[in-house]
C-alpha cells in the first residue's frame, strides 16, 4: 500500500537516494532540507520518472526548531496524513575532544541531537494526532560504542538519537505507531566523500536498497547492510577496548 514519507535531509545523500527508491515503490513524498534548489531538482526527477507519484518540498534547517513544526504540520495538511517520518538530516563533521574542535563538535551534536528531537517531537506529535504512524530514526553503527579521534561526538549523538527512539517505542508500545532505529554501516555520501580508503563501504544505491528494505518491513532495529555490519556491530559492542580499537580505524 502506497504510504506519504517525509524526509528530512533529502536533498543529497542516503536522503536523496531514499527519496528515490520510496518514490520507485509508488509511495508519495514529503521532502525538506536547507538546499531548496537540490530539493526542486530531486522533484523533478522523481515525478519524470514516477508521473503518479506526488512530491512535496519545503525548505527545512533542523536547528530552526519552530520551523521544524511548522515544516512537518504544513506537509500534514498538504497531504492529509503523514504515514511515516524519516528522521536522516544531520552532519558529520568532528574533532577529537580537548584539541580545540569545540565548535565543529557543538555544530554536530546540536544538529544530530536536538535537531533529532525537534523533528522526533513533531512527527510524534502528528502521529498521535491521527493514531499511527511509523517513525524511523537513521542512526549509524558507530552508534554501538564509544569512537575516538573525529568521531567521538558523533558517535555519541547517533547513540544518543537511537536511544530517543527506542524511548518513544517502549512509550508507545501497542499502540498502531511503530518505531525503527536503522544503523547503516559504510555507505558512499557527501557525508564520507573524504578520498581515503574506507573499509566495507558500500555505493549509495546499494546501501540505501538495504535500508529502504528494513523500513518497508518495520524491523525494530536493522545493520545495515547486514554483511558485514550486523557482525562488525556485535563485535564492536563485546570485544575488550584494544581489540576494539583495531576495527574502528
Amino acid at each position: 500500500m502506497a504510504k506519504t514519507i517525509l524526509i528530512t535531509g533529502a536533498s543529497s545523500g542516503l536522503g536523496a537516494e531514499m527519496a528515490r527508491q520510496f518514490a520507485a515503490r509508488g509511495h508519495d513524498l514529503a521532502l525538506c532540507a536547507r538546499r531548496t534548489d537540490r530539493l526542486e531538482s530531486l522533484r523533478t526527477e522523481i515525478i519524470t520518472a514516477h508521473p503518479d507519484v506526488r512530491v512535496e518540498v519545503r525548505a527545512l534547517d533542523v536547528n530552526d526548531h519552530d520551523a521544524v513544526f511548522a515544516v512537518f504540520r504544513a506537509f500534514h495538511a498538504d497531504f492529509g496524513r503523514l504515514d511515516r517520518v524519516v528522521v536522516n538530516a544531520g552532519l558529520g563533521r568532528g574533532a577529537p575532544l580537548g584539541t580545540g574542535g569545540f565548535e565543529t563538535n557543538r555544530d554536530t551534536a546540536l544538529t544530530n541531537f536536538v535537531g533529532a528531537l525537534a523533528q522526533t517531537e513533531a512527527a510524534v506529535e502528528v502521529f498521535r494526532d491521527q493514531g499511527s504512524g511509523h517513525l524511523v530514526m537513521i542512526s549509524s553503527v558507530s552508534a554501538v560504542r564509544g569512537m575516538p579521534k573525529g568521531v567521538t561526538t558523533y558517535a555519541a549523538t547517533k547513540a544518543g538519537v537511537a536511544h530517543l527512539a527506542e524511548g518513544v517505542r517502549a512509550d508507545l508500545y501497542g499502540t498502531p505507531i511503530k518505531v525503527s532505529v536503522i544503523y547503516p554501516g559504510y555507505i558512499r555520501s557527501e557525508m564520507n566523500e573524504s578520498g581515503r580508503n574506507i573499509p566495507f563501504i558500500v555505493a549509495t544505491e546499494k546501501g540505501v536498497a538495504a535500508i529502504v528494505e528494513a523500513v518497508e518491513k518495520e524491523k525494530t532495529r536493522a545493520y545495515v547492510p547486514p554483511w558485514p555490519w550486523v557482525p562488525v556491530g556485535f563485535a564492536l559492542r563485546h570485544l575488550p577496548l584494544p581489540l576494539a580499537r583495531r576495527l574502528m580505524g
